[in-house]
């Protein structure tokens, strides 16, 4: 299993290249690519499409269907509204249909990575994930998380008891012996997570107040990163000052929480090595980005930049962006050579 910080900058990743290119054809292989990292390194599902698949069947159609009957742009005229319809009564066009499917597209394959990420880092690995300064707040989250899908468990077991009983749902006051045992299961649950963590110790260490050097350190980067943002946006000739305080508030906020988590006790039970499997994953990332926002001379990078409008034509591919995208591979490729070596 690979380290959740590695999976961390491999979904980082595949958000940056999803975000970066308008072109549909690289989008897809985004996509594909993901699916591909989710077959390899999740457990098998029975029948059934990757989930990434199933969300897009569902948010490309609702995106191109938004996209074409709100943006009325293009050459190529499908039909036309009534124009007494607020936002619709104009003409429909074949372009704004293909730029909301691509919007869907993009907004998939981001989802696709998330989604992986999630399904092959279990919540302990995500507690550690958490800054030591936020580390209460982390382990809070986690535990909120994981009581979700218990309460799933409960609630279709439960109304399966009920149902081998006679019990149907045909109104809401037949939901009452449904609800009262799963909110009684939910506390015995709480009580004993509550009691096996108090008997380990958590929370008996009191609470340290910060110091106002530390409030006003955090106070000053907080404003240095709002100017800088607002500077980026109303005043383009300030620009790179803006950018600069932008960088300079994130610097000061990510010190400031380093050092406050440098106070937090800290104990690992079992510490994760980085290995080559890790750093092969890294590498993959990286070459993927560097063909994407590195100005190389092999790579043209006009083709990433791709709008349907005025009229609809095929999107260029560039094999150079499509080689550094199979960086993504990473994660799958290292899944592979773990399953030829088990069976060797």
């Amino acid at each position: 299993m690979l380290d959740a910080r590695a999976w961390l900058l491999w979904a980082l990743a595949v958000l940056v290249t999803a975000s970066s290119t308008r072109n549909p054809l690289y989008v897809v292989l985004v996509l594909l690519i993901a699916a591909a990292v989710e077959l390899a390194c999740t457990p098998r599902r029975r029948g059934g499409l990757p989930a990434s698949f199933r969300f897009g069947a569902v948010a490309v159609p609702l995106a191109a269907l938004f996209n074409g009957l709100t943006v009325h742009l293009g050459e190529t005229v499908l039909f036309r509204l009534p124009g007494w319809l607020p936002l619709l009564g104009r003409p429909v066009t074949l372009e704004a249909f293909a730029y909301g499917a691509i919007n869907g597209l993009t907004l998939t394959a981001i989802f696709s990575g998330f989604s992986t990420f999630n399904r092959v880092t279990p919540a302990r690995d995500l507690v550690r994930l958490t800054p030591r300064a936020f580390h209460e707040a982390g382990i809070v989250l986690s535990i909120a998380l994981t009581f979700v899908p218990q309460m799933t468990r409960s609630l279709n077991q439960i109304r399966e008891a009920q149902a081998v009983r006679g019990h149907r749902v045909r109104g809401l006051r037949d939901w009452l012996p449904i609800f009262v045992p799963l909110l009684v299961g939910g506390l015995e649950r709480a009580l004993g997570l509550a009691e096996a963590m108090v008997a380990r110790g958590y929370g008996a260490i009191s609470d340290q107040a910060h110091s106002p050097r530390a409030q006003a350190l955090l106070a000053l980067g907080l404003l240095a990163l709002l100017l800088g943002w607002l500077t980026t946006l109303f005043l383009p000739q300030w620009r790179v000052a803006g950018i600069g305080g932008m960088i300079a508030g994130a610097g000061l906020i990510g010190g400031l929480l380093w050092r406050v988590g440098r106070s937090v006790a800290h104990t690992t039970y079992r510490a994760r090595r980085w290995t080559a499997r890790e750093g092969l994953v890294v590498l993959g990332c990286a070459v993927t980005l560097a063909f994407l926002l590195a100005l190389l001379p092999f790579v043209d990078r006009e083709t990433l930049y791709y709008s349907p409008y005025p009229r609809l034509a095929l999107p260029a591919f560039d094999p150079g962006v499509g080689l550094g995208i199979l960086g993504l591979l990473g994660p799958a490729l290292v899944a592979k050579a773990e399953e030829t070596a088990c069976d060797d």
